[in-house]
């Protein structure tokens, strides 16, 4: 007897289709020739790509503007559609072209098999690929391969072009140290930064180490900018101040997806003098020098310990470290060691800290239920959420591409003599204010969506704890490696925990 099969189609009830999801991925690389194929007219064209689209709806376009296709690190909105992949924002991408997409053909193979690992599929319309056709990945290989080979060509000739300019005496650069505007390749003064710069040299030189003068500054113009102890000194070190330029301190091997890396005698360094007007005298800037090397001292190196760099002074902000005095281990705060007058956070036992840690997992562990399953719904109902923020970071980044098109005609205008240079020089100024000012809330709308990776890592700490030991006797190593992410040391007897996700919780020593 034969089985009696009926097949049951699939219904989806009216008003309830949903719409492919599409995001849009665009680059204008840095050659002269795809700058008239802009930001803003790639931007129109997806818009306008699927504006009558019954099936799919864009969701977003991400933009890298005038960045190197080798390498991923490299390109910040290629990583942030990657992240909203990941988290099923996108069901869909669209790319120009391959070498658009990526010029390192193993990158773009790992991209492509994680995008179909998640369902998501890529069409690239020069080639007329589209991954959801795809039996294999040969054509990808190969057309991968080609696109790297193209990218290692151009940028080839990039390093000659730059190299010969070096050669020649041409100034060249892409930021502006502390101090100074970069505006149109040259760098001008900006008198209110300038004047600190001046002030830090002057501190310096008055007797002052680095320490406390990172200290001082930071303290006195914590509203402008925030030194560390390395940028302190590299601000004291650059040549820049003086009116040279050491050109090449940085540089790039010549191999697919290499990092940018610190020169060390590896490629030829380019010193150039009078680039532009210095802000500190060259007998001042030598002074100093010959200060910092009579102060030189070895660095020491930081052992490997479960609390090195997790421990930090609540008083003055610095890293404690390890001691040992009398056969006992302690943590003190670095500041304190030095200069107990600037802070006066005494030494912490190890021990303490331990059992500290101890107790605190003890406590997460007996009262799980009453914690996490509250704490996670009311989570994964954020989660939920209607997500606006990719529109958003979309129209500022309209903004930001209409400010930059200004900059373009005021310089030539300025080229052709219908601009004079003060005139182009404020102009120029106001635009960048502006723009800097839409990158900035950029950076919070991305800060924002972080907030998926926040409930990740609350999800995986639940995890660990329910899943870990019932009762803590002796310190776990792994479990605080796995949980803790740093301690803030508020004074003698209070400790603060911030595990990964956020979650702060204070535990008293004994």
């Amino acid at each position: 007897m034969n089985p009696n099969v009926t097949v049951i189609q699939p219904t989806i009830a009216a008003g309830q289709e949903q719409k492919i999801r599409v995001a849009a991925y665009c680059r204008v690389s840095s050659d002269s020739a795809d700058q008239l194929n802009s930001f803003m007219a790639q931007m129109r064209y997806y818009e306008n790509f699927l504006a009558d689209s019954k099936t799919e709806t864009l969701v977003s376009v991400y933009a890298d503007e005038g960045v190197t296709g080798t390498r991923m690190d490299k390109r910040e909105d290629f990583r942030r559609m990657l992240k909203d992949c990941r988290r099923g924002k996108i069901d869909r991408i669209i790319s120009k072209s391959i070498s658009r997409f990526a010029r390192n053909t193993k990158e773009c193979l790992t991209v492509l098999r994680e995008l179909k690992f998640l369902g998501i599929t890529v069409l690239f319309e020069k080639e007329n690929i589209d991954t959801a056709d795809m039996s294999d990945e040969m054509m990808i290989t190969v057309m991968g391969g080609l696109a790297q080979e193209e990218s290692t060509s151009i940028s080839k000739k990039l390093k000659w072009s730059y190299q010969k300019r070096m050669k020649s005496g041409q100034y060249i650069t892409s930021c502006a140290p502390f101090g100074y505007n970069l505006i149109d390749g040259k760098l001008y003064i900006n008198e209110s930064e300038a004047k600190i710069v001046s002030e830090i040299f002057d501190y310096f030189l008055n007797g002052h180490g680095i320490q406390s003068t990172t200290e001082y500054f930071n303290e006195v113009y914590a509203h402008i900018k925030k030194w560390s102890l390395s940028s302190m000194r590299y601000l004291l070190t650059n040549e820049k101040y003086i009116g040279d330029s050491m050109l090449q301190k940085y540089y790039t091997p010549d191999e697919i997806g290499a990092k940018h890396q610190e020169n060390k005698n590896a490629a030829d360094k380019y010193y150039i003098e009078n680039t532009h007007k210095s802000i500190i005298s060259k007998n001042k800037f030598y002074a100093v020098q010959n200060l910092l090397n009579s102060r030189r001292t070895s660095k020491m190196s930081i052992g490997s310990y479960p609390l090195s760099q997790k421990l930090k002074c609540g008083t003055c902000g610095l890293h404690f470290r390890r001691k040992l005095c009398r056969g006992i281990v302690y943590w003190t705060c670095n500041n304190h060691d030095k200069h107990a007058s600037i802070c006066n956070q005494k030494r912490i036992p190890e021990i303490a800290i331990y059992q500290a840690f101890i107790c605190l997992y003890n406590k997460l562990k007996c009262n799980f239920k009453s914690i996490f399953p509250s704490l996670l719904s009311q989570l994964q109902e954020l989660k939920n959420r209607k997500f606006s923020g990719n529109q958003q970071y979309m129209e500022i980044a309209k903004e930001i591409a209409k400010l930059k098109e200004q900059t373009h005609v005021l310089a030539r205008l300025k080229t052709k003599g219908f601009l004079d240079e003060a005139k182009y020089l404020e102009q120029t100024a106001e635009i960048n204010s502006k723009i800097n000012k839409l990158s900035r809330e950029q950076r919070k709308i991305v800060r924002s969506d972080d907030e998926d990776d926040m409930i990740e890592q609350i999800k995986d700490i639940a995890s660990i704890i329910e899943n870990g030991i019932n009762l803590m006797t002796e310190f776990d190593e792994v479990l605080f490696e796995s949980l803790v992410e740093k301690i803030i040391v508020k004074d003698q007897i209070t400790l603060e925990f911030y595990l990964y996700g956020g979650l702060k919780f204070t535990e008293r020593l004994v």
